[in-house]
């Protein structure tokens, strides 16, 4: 069990108000193209932004090898690590926490018993692709913490006619981006381009977070 947070790396302002936090997805490590895109969008609109690695990402980036996640147990400590540092070295005083997928869903197993300010998270993983009836929706029925859940509408990890059988806690609030896909990229003949969906994300995330 990881004693001690991970290293975090900081945008935007020293002295937000508000803090965002953002772990990364299963496949991709804080530093992604889609992380980037995200913590440069809200620390322009003067945010700051907290990213960092799960311990097997930084692993994976050590050896050049590939890995699976660490166990839920790892992850959640890694986010509580993470929760302290930002309020006790870091003077976080509002904190919003979340991530992509799996850095989102690890977030929300967290966020009530952390008392932060509110979740995002982007592209939440409700089930496996295929396997619609190994949902990890459980915890949502009852989640306290004001939520956001920005979500392609063709996300394999959860559609629209998915999450409407879903029972979910009047906390959560969820932003549908038209035919995304679980990285909010959509069809050409959409007519939707992925900076539109991206961009619309963030904008959404943004107009969130001051009202927790």
């Amino acid at each position: 069990m990881p004693d001690k947070p991970p290293e975090i790396l900081l945008d935007g302002p020293s002295d937000a108000s508000v803090t965002i936090a953002l772990a990364h997805g299963a496949g991709m490590p804080r530093d992604a193209p889609f992380m980037t895109r995200f913590a440069s969008g809200l620390a322009a609109r003067g945010y700051r932004i907290a990213r960092f690695n799960f311990p097997y990402m930084d692993k994976i980036q050590d050896t050049g090898k590939r890995r699976p996640p660490d166990r839920p147990p790892i992850l959640m400590q890694t986010w509580r690590n993470v929760i302290a540092e930002l309020r006790n070295r870091h003077g976080a005083k509002t904190l919003i926490i979340g991530g992509k997928s799996l850095g989102g869903r690890i977030a929300s197993l967290v966020a009530d018993e952390a008392n932060v300010s509110g979740l995002i998270a982007l592209g939440y993983p409700f089930h496996p692709p295929g396997s619609p009836e190994k949902t990890r929706t459980e915890h949502l029925a009852t989640l306290r913490t004001p939520t956001l859940i920005c979500q392609g509408t063709r996300d394999p990890f959860g559609t629209v006619a998915d999450v409407a059988a879903y029972e979910l806690s009047s906390s959560i609030r969820l932003h549908w981006l038209e035919d995304g896909d679980h990285g909010f990229k959509p069809r050409k003949a959409s007519g939707r381009t992925e900076d539109q969906n991206i961009d619309e994300a963030v904008a959404t995330a943004a107009a969130f977070a001051p009202v927790v």
